[in-house]
């Protein structure tokens, strides 16, 4: 399974900013087709942490795929400008997943990233609550297999 191009959406979310924390991300095709999708559970984070978080899952996928063109969406305005390079990261905690998300978004030979409005990052928002709620990570797409190899899914469809 290889794809040239991939629509990667993200979220983060913490109740209690720190608190149970968890990240959302979609992995589509330019025609709107699942190819992927992850919610993961992170413990007690910040909502930054969660937002960097839904980054670096969906950027690690996207290279483990091997796609050649990422278009990354997302409500998170900080996370979009500080990769833009708009913002600085002050935060020490933020820097090492800054760091981490650019080494990986480095490894696609072409990539983009854009603010979207909250409604129109609605499933990696469903996501991300789907994980605080079971207090573990959930995925589905046919890319599922290829990422998770050695793992029996956890749920064959997210919904």
């Amino acid at each position: 399974m290889h794809y040239s191009t991939l629509v990667m959406q993200f979220d983060g979310g913490s109740r209690g900013n720190p608190g149970p924390a968890g990240c959302g991300v979609t992995l589509t095709t330019a025609a709107g087709e699942l190819v992927y999708e992850l919610g993961d559970y992170l413990g007690s984070h910040t909502n930054n942490y969660a937002e960097y978080s839904g980054l670096i899952r969906g950027a690690e996928a996207a290279v483990k795929l091997g796609v050649r063109k990422l278009e990354i969406r997302a409500d998170s305005e900080l996370v979009v400008r500080q990769i833009l390079g708009i913002y600085r990261v002050k935060n020490a905690t933020l820097k090492p997943l800054y760091q981490q998300a650019m080494d990986l978004l480095h490894k696609i030979p072409s990539w983009s990233i854009q603010h979207v409005y909250r409604s129109s990052n609605a499933r990696p928002d469903e996501l991300a609550n789907m994980a605080m709620n079971r207090k573990r990570a959930v995925y589905s797409g046919p890319a599922a297999e290829i990422l998770h190899p050695t793992e029996e899914p956890q749920q064959k469809s997210v919904g």
